[in-house]
């Protein structure tokens, strides 16, 4: 997530301004435990996987705590360090990766589950499309995105970009199945300037794809 609007057009992440969150301890996301729609989807996230923009690690951490196997990835070095911390600190054995998402596809591993907590929906339309192919790369037909994003519900125009049912289904309209999106709460850590949001959470979308399509380069 992050504390502005994403533009739909330019194709780059906030790096910068995610730094300057961490480096304060201001980061609205990081509310030190997965967030609910992940615990309540629990019994769908099992064998190997991939915590895409894993942040600090809390739902990679608690993915590992449920016997799976797991793999998180960032694009920022400091909150990986915290993630690395917490890992051994908790006895958890979890690789930790630092990268741009939008390159996953390279990985030569293959998983049986993506989660994303709050990564979506900070891609502009280029980089969502970069996202997709290369979650679609590293999925064998059969596996799942479980997704949390920021939902159009949500008033107001600050933290994250605002994310439409329609434009899901769209992102994955070719080579997945949707097999569920459903309206959920993002919750945040309280008391952050320009980070409140709806009361009881931020109005957000939890959705699960199925990899259908046996093409790897299709998206």
């Amino acid at each position: 997530m992050t504390d502005q609007p994403v533009s739909h057009t330019s194709d780059s992440l906030p790096e910068e301004r995610f730094e300057k969150l961490y480096a304060a301890q201001q980061v609205p996301w990081d509310i030190g435990r997965p967030q609910r729609a992940f615990v309540e989807a629990g019994a769908a996230l099992q064998g190997r996987i991939l915590d895409s923009g894993c942040g600090t690690g809390e739902l990679a951490l608690w993915l590992a705590e449920r016997g799976c196997t797991v793999t998180g990835v960032d694009f920022l070095a400091a909150p990986l360090e915290q993630a690395r911390t917490k890992a051994q600190q908790r006895g958890l054995a979890v690789n930790f990766l630092q990268m741009d998402a939008r390159t996953i596809g390279t990985l030569a591993e293959r998983f049986d589950s993506v989660t994303d907590c709050g990564l979506f929906h900070v891609f502009d339309d280029q980089g969502r499309t970069a996202y997709v192919a290369a979650l679609a790369k590293l999925l064998e037909p059969g596996a799942r995105v479980c997704l949390l994003c920021f939902s159009d519900a949500e008033p107001g125009n600050h933290g994250p970009r605002r994310v439409s049912e329609s434009e899901i289904r769209q992102a994955f309209a070719t080579g997945w199945e949707v097999e569920k999106i459903e309206p959920v709460r993002f919750e945040v850590v309280p008391g952050i300037v320009d980070a409140s949001f709806t009361a009881g959470g931020a109005r957000a979308y939890f959705s699960i794809l199925r990899r259908t399509d046996a093409d790897r380069g299709c998206a």
